[in-house]
Parts: structure tokens; sequence; C-alpha cells
């Protein structure tokens, strides 16, 4: 039978072209059965390295940013070298974007995934998720020296906002009469006019307002009333329950001595609250 197989004198054209296709077929379904193969292994070979490989944002302030001594920082970082040392081991931060940080999971370049990942049912159909560890938001945001602590205190106000985004749609529902919102075609333009003193407030996500913060410390923005809360998750490669359940391990502790809470008021100028579990 090898003889036969390795001679394409003695096999025709035809049988040959099938032989192929089954060994490739065959190769493809190893391929396949590898990621089940690996499948709760994850945490016994971060314990066994002693390591753990973290996908984390450098593009995306106050979550993840490069700082200016060049090393990445915010809350995404400060969590997965949280989680790393309550594991006991050293973390390898791995810059993403939102494009590839799934696919970082699925291939193994990356134990865990913590940029700003939100949960919805396409994304668990190829990964699996922890508990919720900090929340992204859309909120009202203008400098310390104004007294905004009620919806009703934008009254007379001016705020920015980008015309049919989620925080322009939120804050059309809890605006009260008086407020003077000026809408923008984009958040390049909203974000021009709060910082250039033409509105006193801005209304905008937690990662715009975290940039405005980075850029312009001088203007002392902090955060003021929420507009709308969705909260971030940790992404795990699919079907490691073992890893997954140890991160919500150290979530629950966190949440517990009041950790989240401190890391979302350092970067967010809020706690977190109640996230979902």
């Amino acid at each position: 039978m090898t003889a036969s197989l390795s001679s394409s004198a003695s096999v025709r054209p035809g049988a040959r072209r099938r032989t192929l296709a089954l060994l490739a077929a065959a190769g493809l379904g190893a391929a396949l059965l590898a990621p089940a193969a690996h499948a709760q292994n994850a945490l016994d070979n971060i314990l066994k390295a002693k390591e753990i490989k973290i996908a984390i944002p450098t593009d995306y302030p106050p979550y993840g940013f490069v700082g200016t001594d060049l090393k990445p920082q915010g809350l995404d970082v400060e969590m997965a070298q949280y989680i790393a040392t309550k594991m006991g081991v050293k973390v390898e931060l791995i810059p993403v974007t939102s494009a590839n940080r799934i696919p970082y999971l699925q291939t193994q370049k990356a134990d865990l995934v913590i940029s700003t990942l939100g949960k919805n049912p396409e994304r668990e159909k190829v990964i699996d998720f922890t508990a919720a560890y900090a929340p992204f938001f859309q909120a009202v945001f203008a400098s310390k020296s104004l007294n905004i602590k009620s919806f009703a205190d934008l009254a007379g106000k001016t705020v920015a906002v980008t015309r049919g985004a989620m925080e322009d749609q939120e804050l059309a529902k809890v605006a009260p009469a008086g407020v003077d919102v000026k809408r923008f075609e984009d958040h390049a333009a909203s974000i021009s006019a709060f910082v250039s003193g033409q509105t006193q407030a801005i209304a905008t996500s937690a990662s715009t307002a975290g940039t405005i913060m980075v850029k312009n410390p001088n203007l002392q923005t902090e955060y003021k009333l929420l507009l709308k809360d969705s909260p971030n998750f940790i992404g795990v490669a699919k079907g490691e329950d073992k890893l997954r359940l140890r991160v919500n391990e150290i979530i629950a502790e966190a949440r517990k001595s009041g950790d989240i809470d401190k890391l979302s008021s350092k970067w967010l100028g809020r706690p977190a609250g109640d996230l979902p579990q």
C-alpha cells in the first residue's frame, strides 16, 4: 500500500487527487483538534512558567496608553499587573488593537485580554469572559472648579457633544431646560470646542475624556455626571475554565477589598460601583 501511494505511475490521477484530498482533510482535522487538546492547560502553563501574557491597549486613555516614560500605563495595564501579582507570577504586557485582541487569545499569543472589552453574544461564541472588572461609560465632564452635582446644575451652562453619538442620545433624556447643548459633527470638533473654552462641559465617553485629561492637564477635567454605563470584561480563551475561575476569584477579592473601586477612582474619577458578575 505504501508503495502504491508513493508512486504516481501506479495510481490513477483521479484516485491520487482523492488520496491527497483525504490527507489534507486529515491534516486540517488535526489542526482543528489542537485547541481542544490545549483546553484547560493555560493556568497550569502560567504557574509552571511563572509568567502570564496579558494583552493590553496602549492607544486608549485612560485604560491603556504610553506615558512620558514610554511605558504602558492606565487602568487596564494596572489591572493586568494586579492579576499577575495575585497569581504570584511575572506579567508580559502585549500591546494589541481592537482588531487583533481576540485573535491573540485564539492563537495563544495571550493568556488574557484586558483591553476595554465589552461582552456581547457574538464574542461569546468565540471566547469566554470573566466577571466585569471596570466600568466603561459615557458621562458629562467639566473642570474641577465648575460646580455640577446633578443634571439640574447644567442649566445655564454650555455642553459640547457629538451629534447622534450615544452620549448625545443619553444627554437628551436628562438635560434640563436652560442648558445650552452645542452639537458638533465629530468627536474631534467636540473635543476642540471644550478644550478651547467654547463650552464649559463635554458629554463624551470615559476614553475620550481620558485623552483630554492626559493631553490638557491644565484644564483639570473631571467626571461629573453619569449618562450610560457599559462595563468591561476580561477575555479568556474558549474552554479555559480553570484560568477564568481563578481570575474571577481575584476580581471578587478585589471588589471586596475595595481595590477595584480604588483603581476606577484613580483612572476614571469615580468608583466602579455595582459591576455584573
